[in-house]
């Protein structure tokens, strides 16, 4: 298989085997106009299989969202062809509107203004927990 390179944008490589999709619907990547590719269990010496995703054009992400589906990944930055940029991602220390609290007795049942925010409470369990009811995410 063959997928062309790209002369401007970012690739989120070494992402775990099968989370790839889930990065994607997170992401929201779907709703983007430009060309977005995803690579499923491609080989790797590192990891042995990985899934890449490569998007045709510089956008914001939102590195929280991929620090709490896979803290392993990697953030390419292409401009001009050339890798410009390498982030490492990890575990964020906190989220935000991206995990939402099921408590009914939450706050944030009744007040749906309010943000949902989860802090990293164990994380080498990789426990978050709600800042106003302490209930722990799913």
């Amino acid at each position: 298989m063959n997928i062309d390179s790209i002369k401007n944008g970012i690739v989120i490589d070494h992402i775990t085997a099968g989370r790839g999709m889930e990065i994607y619907n997170h992401l929201h990547l779907g709703d983007l106009d430009c060309a977005v590719a995803l690579i499923k269990n491609a080989q790797s010496r590192k990891m042995g299989r990985k899934d890449i995703i490569k998007i045709d054009e510089a956008i914001d992400l939102d590195l929280n969202v991929l620090g709490y589906v896979d803290p392993g990944v990697t953030v390419d930055v292409i401009r001009d062809g050339v890798l410009v940029e390498k982030k490492s991602i990890a575990l964020p220390a906190e989220l935000k509107n991206i995990l939402f609290c099921k408590n009914p007795r939450c706050i944030t049942s009744t007040e749906q203004e309010l943000p949902h925010i989860f802090r990293l409470t164990d994380p080498e369990k990789r426990v978050y927990r709600c800042i106003y009811c302490e209930t722990k995410a799913d």
